[in-house]
């Protein structure tokens, strides 16, 4: 019996201290730091974990330095606070990364104030990055000699870091430090209804993964963490509760592109409406985004008028050989932003929209027993799961002991045994495609010490030390090692969420790369048709 199935059995007349609805990064981060300190846990997603907004983000972990604008102080603090957390936690998943500023005639102020402002963000960031510094045009023309400073009055260099693979991904390794301290989790498992009778919830789940229609499963628990994202307003609305906040949407969209520099660092602009957008590197290609744009659908995907935008704001604010067309597009995001605001007050929605920033609010029912997770954002994930625990002890559950082994990295000891020992067998090369010293580092940030199980299966067989993917750094064995530990139930939570390959490589090359019969062999999965 695999994984997934193992946990539909423990779900199915289980009884659990907490029931998480939602598997994204709220959802994941809730359960890691609830079954770390001793409590049972389900965790359960309609969809793949990861598979709405915690798959759309910019992949950047960084502080908020745009909230200064609006003297959001105390969120910029905390968003600094995990940033720093973050990088010391993951090492190898997490880098810093400077940020290069070009402020023109669309910039909402000069770029001598944005260097103060860059030199106070420093400050609230505790100094931990390298300190920011003022460009001049003729700066920033030597430094990227592919951003148009034609009309730049001057910029900004700071730090802030980014994930080094796919924030999916990231969310992922919470799921999977959840099931190591014994938590239940299981992804295309849809709530299809919860009632609370007598003080305990009684939940019943569909798996909508299986080829044949499935028995409903039946849950029961003590108390419920809706972390459901998107759609956290919908399912308290089915419970009748009733919230102080509620969210409204932004959509981001970001377009994966050919590498646009050589260099490791994000380009920072202002578009035609005051907005920032940027260029951000992704292994071998560049994302460009993300938009804000208000609206009311969670689904609505990139439209003609999006790429357009995009590509003309770009366009016009890089020097490149010729301009970038739709041909150029690799891949596409495109997420909706849960944000936060008080249930009434549809005009100030109105009026402030552009200032709604990426906070997050907690709220808890004690009738109920109902937690609600609104907003947030990856970097502000280990906030997000303390505050959890706070709540879950607020609500009676006695938590064990304090510790932190719900986030983080194994030690610097393990991870250099692993590098010993992985460039004694060859790993000690450059990757392809990934941005890293070697693939011994490649192997260590996707898997961990689980990682060591990649070298094993490669000393019992040479061949699965091959790629799968022409040009794609994923060996057979780490696909044979996923498949046993990940829950993947299609090419797309492999291609998509476990990997990055679908965002770099493109569907049209992946279809047809002769290794994706073998890969989905090698996942046990159907033999994949090509898309039209």
């Amino acid at each position: 019996m695999d994984l997934r199935a193992k946990n539909l059995d423990k779900l199915d007349g289980g009884h659990f201290d907490i029931l998480i609805i939602g598997g994204g990064i709220n959802g994941a981060v809730s359960a890691a730091a609830l079954s770390a300190r001793g409590l049972s846990v389900a965790l359960i997603d309609r969809g793949d974990f990861a598979s709405f907004t915690s798959q759309e983000s910019s992949n950047l972990v960084w502080g908020g330095f745009k909230y200064l604008e609006n003297y959001e102080l105390p969120l910029v603090w905390n968003l600094c606070s995990s940033r720093n957390r973050l990088l010391k936690a993951y090492p190898t998943q997490i880098t810093e990364i400077d940020f290069v500023a070009t402020l023109d005639k669309t910039a909402p102020f000069p770029a001598l104030l944005a260097a103060v402002g860059a030199l106070g963000y420093w400050g609230i960031g505790r100094f931990f990055t390298r300190p920011p510094k003022f460009l001049s045009a003729a700066a920033i023309e030597k430094l990227e000699p592919v951003s148009n400073t034609t009309t730049a009055k001057g910029g900004i260099r700071y730090a802030d870091a980014y994930l080094r693979d796919n924030d999916a991904r990231f969310v992922w390794n919470f799921v999977q430090s959840a099931l190591d301290a014994g938590a239940t989790a299981a992804n295309y498992v849809k709530l299809e209804s919860a009632t609370q009778i007598e003080g305990r919830w009684e939940a019943t789940l569909r798996d909508t993964a299986s080829d044949q229609p499935a028995s409903p499963l039946t849950v029961t628990a003590d108390a419920i963490v809706n972390a459901a994202g998107p759609f956290v307003d919908g399912l308290n609305n089915s419970w009748d509760l009733e919230t102080e906040h509620r969210i409204v949407y932004s959509k981001g969209i970001h377009l994966i592109v050919p590498k646009l520099t050589d260099s490791e660092r994000v380009l920072a602009f202002f578009d035609d409406t005051g907005r920032l957008f940027y260029v951000i590197p992704m292994a071998n290609r560049s994302v460009i985004g993300t938009t804000d744009t208000r609206t009311d659908q969670v689904d609505e995907g990139v439209t003609d008028d999006d790429r357009s935008f995009l590509l003309e704001q770009i366009n016009a604010r890089l020097d490149l050989d010729k301009p970038l067309t739709v041909d150029d597009i690799i891949s596409e995001r495109c997420g909706v932003r849960p944000l936060v605001v008080k249930s009434s007050g549809d005009d100030q929605i109105e009026t402030d929209w552009t200032s709604l920033s990426r906070k997050h609010e907690m709220e808890i029912d004690r009738s109920k027993r109902v937690i609600t997770l609104f907003g947030g954002k990856l970097t502000d994930c280990l906030n997000m799961g303390e505050e959890v625990m706070e709540a879950v002890e607020d609500l009676g559950f006695k938590l064990t002991a304090e510790n932190d082994t719900w986030f983080g990295e194994p030690s610097e000891a393990a991870r250099e045994t692993f590098y010993a020992k992985a460039k004694s067998m060859g790993f000690g090369r450059k990757p392809k495609i990934e941005r890293a010293e070697s693939m011994a580092e490649v192997l260590w940030r996707r898997h961990g010490e689980a990682a060591n199980q990649v070298l094993d299966f490669i000393e019992s067989d040479a061949r699965k030390g091959e790629e799968v993917i022409q040009n794609s750094d994923i060996l057979r064995a780490e696909v044979i090692l996923m498949r046993e530990r990940e829950m993947i139930t299609s090419l797309e939570d492999f291609l998509r969420r476990r990997t990055k390959l679908a965002l770099i490589t493109g569907q049209p090359a992946l279809d047809a790369d002769p290794g994706l019969a073998k890969l989905a062999e090698l996942l046990a999965l159907p033999t994949p048709q090509p898309h039209p």
